[in-house]
């Protein structure tokens, strides 16, 4: 049984879902949020002593976690003290089960959580010997400015790239031309990422899975718009194309993720204009069904061999 850890409304886990179905493989798919619907025990005879609704423990031969929401309280009279307290025992809860999975995970969440370091991500990868853009990481204006080139920087956020609220907002990556100590206290507010601007001839995402490497150009220098951050061209219907990559390149990007101990990366890179390639950053647990849906790659198909390998090898029956 493969367990698909994850929440109602995520699309990337409805193409593992027919993946699945298509091959006729048992799962089960805990969304998370809805817990509290569920009737839950853990015991402690050993560590696949567990159920949750009608899973069993020792039917998972092999899990993906995917995009985990927090565990929804049917709130009625309670007070938000109460609600606060009973979502974090569900918490608690799923995290025990969590950790009764080692072995088993397509992806642990504990080297998910590690590898989302991101200025690891960039000493590892320099070690490993990638490319990566002059900068510094900081909210100290006088180190952006003589640590840099302090000219054509960009800046993007350290972790966080939405602001939720009533009204949500994505930061997007943006242009600094030049950083001056009149920006002092707007730059101390939090570290955020300063480097050098890389002129590009296009953006590359390169997805992981395992050894298999599917890396696709995403064409985003023929609007300004998207010149820096193509992510804001939503509308823009960008076009993605399959494309081969250097082949040291692509050892390296397989590499990295097992240097994370991981079996996924979403990994951007950028193409500059002279065919150069750099490394910004991996997502250990990134989305990349649209990838599949504008290019075909068989991305789903791979990740359920991974756990199908997974299953074959934790299947004591």
């Amino acid at each position: 049984m493969i367990l698909l850890v994850t929440n109602q409304q995520d699309l990337t886990t409805d193409y593992i879902v027919r993946e699945l179905k298509n091959r006729g493989v048992s799962y089960y798919r805990l969304n998370t949020e809805t817990l509290p619907s569920s009737e839950c025990t853990i015991g402690y005879e050993s560590m696949a002593d567990w159920k949750v609704g009608g899973l069993r423990g020792e039917d998972v031969t092999s899990a993906y976690l995917r995009r985990p929401l927090a565990p929804e309280i049917e709130s009625g009279s309670l007070k938000q003290e109460y609600i606060n307290f009973l979502q974090l025992e569900w918490l608690a809860f799923l995290k025990s089960i969590y950790g009764r999975l080692e072995g088993k995970w397509f992806s642990s969440p504990v080297n998910i959580a590690l590898a989302e370091d991101k200025p690891m991500q960039l000493v590892i990868a320099k070690r490993i010997g990638f490319s990566i853009p002059l900068g510094i990481i900081s909210n100290d204006v006088d180190d952006v400015i003589s640590k840099t080139t302090n000219e054509n920087l960009i800046i993007k956020p350290l972790r966080q790239a939405l602001i939720e609220g009533d009204s949500e907002r994505v930061v997007f990556t943006s242009r600094v031309p030049k950083v001056n100590t009149g920006q002092k206290k707007a730059i101390s507010f939090s570290p955020s990422i300063f480097q050098q601007e890389i002129k590009k001839k296009y953006d590359v995402r390169v997805t992981v899975v395992g050894r298999k490497v599917f890396p696709v150009a995403i064409w985003s220098q023929g609007s300004e718009v998207t010149q820096v951050d193509w992510r804001k061209g939503g509308d823009l219907g960008l076009v993605h194309q399959h494309i081969k990559i250097p082949e040291d390149i692509e050892n390296l990007c397989v590499r990295l993720v097992q240097i994370m101990n991981l079996r996924f990366g979403a990994i951007d890179l950028i193409c500059d204009n002279h065919g150069k390639f750099w490394f910004l950053e991996i997502n250990p647990n990134g989305q990349w069904a649209w990838i599949e849906n504008q290019t075909g790659l068989p991305i789903s198909s791979s990740i359920v061999d991974e756990l199908i390998k997974i299953s074959k090898f934790n299947d004591k029956s």
